[in-house]
């Protein structure tokens, strides 16, 4: 047999036992990561990312602050040789140099093969998790895997109509706010600055729902203040004013605060309105730099009633 033609059989069974990938990068919807995914995976219904009919493989994809990929890299630079078995591995994409492990594990009683990979982002850092059961570990090898993390992209905005149509609710009125980012599933944030300069430095508005039912009425003040004590990045915090209200014919609560804020110390007001109803109850949450706060309030409040149930 002639080497080319040993070549071109090498090649026939090498694409027998690896799924090729998808011809370009697709980005889940919310997500500024992408990647090719491999054939047999599809978008998945329940989380970010891709995943095979049968749900056995999954590829998550999401997004974590900035400075993790600076962290992750610097500890892979100190260790290159890993720890236990679970050596690191570098590799190039298009979003730059990523790094990334294999590891076994155990998902219930089945044994798996996961792999974990961080990128660099514009602002965040992008990671992606991938398990494969053993039973599709013949298809779904180390080698097709890591084919897949080499065509990891990032993009620099989720457009706003789709960050918006993954909410549980419509946002009708932006208010003039700029940047618009998802959370996790059904928060969203509305603000002024980017992450680089720092959301408490200006006017932003959080939106997302508390799961649970609905508080009765005489207890509606006590899960408000309860609420306030939960509201992230704020420090040095008082209460100034609590009461009932309703909003779009809804019983809710308004709740605002004095407090302290980000890394320079921002002395913010913020204001938490809780809108009762429905399975779930609506959380919004306004701050400002406390020298912006008069005219910042009424943006946060046409934000407020501007949110709609999907129906």
């Amino acid at each position: 047999m002639t080497l080319s033609r040993l070549l071109a059989t090498a090649i026939v069974s090498m694409s027998l036992l690896s799924p090729a990938l998808a011809a370009d990068a697709i980005f889940p919807t919310g997500v500024r990561i992408g990647l090719a995914p491999l054939v047999g995976l599809s978008q998945a219904k329940t989380f970010t990312g891709f995943e095979t009919e049968d749900h056995s493989v999954k590829v998550l994809l999401t997004e974590l602050p900035a400075k993790a990929y600076g962290e992750v890299k610097t500890a892979f630079t100190a260790n290159p040789g890993g720890m236990g078995n679970v050596k690191p591995e570098s590799i190039e994409t298009p979003a730059g140099t990523a790094y990334y492990t294999v590891e076994n594990g155990r998902d219930g009683a089945a044994p798996v093969r996961r792999y974990s990979m961080i990128v660099p982002g514009a602002g965040f850092s992008g990671y992606v998790a991938v398990q494969i059961p053993e039973s599709a570990s013949k298809i779904y090898t180390d080698d097709a895997v890591r084919q897949m993390f080499a065509t990891a992209v990032v993009r620099k905005e989720v457009p706003v109509d789709e960050q918006l149509s993954i909410m549980p609710f419509n946002v009708t009125d932006l208010s003039g706010f700029k940047t618009i980012r998802t959370l996790g599933p059904g928060a969203l944030i509305l603000a002024d600055n980017d992450e680089e300069k720092g959301f408490e430095a200006a006017p932003f508005v959080v939106i997302g729902l508390v799961a649970g039912v609905a508080p009765e009425a005489a207890d509606r003040a006590r899960v408000a203040q309860q609420a306030v004590t939960t509201i992230p990045g704020v420090r040095d915090a008082r209460i100034t004013m609590s009461e009932p209200i309703r909003i779009e014919g809804q019983p809710a609560y308004e709740s605002r605060i004095e407090a302290i804020s980000g890394k320079d110390n921002t002395p913010v007001t913020v204001v938490q309105w809780l809108r009762f109803g429905g399975p779930n109850t609506l959380r919004i949450i306004g701050s400002a730099p406390r020298d912006q706060w008069s005219t910042a309030f009424p943006r946060f409040r046409a934000v407020r009633d501007g949110i709609q149930p999907k129906g």
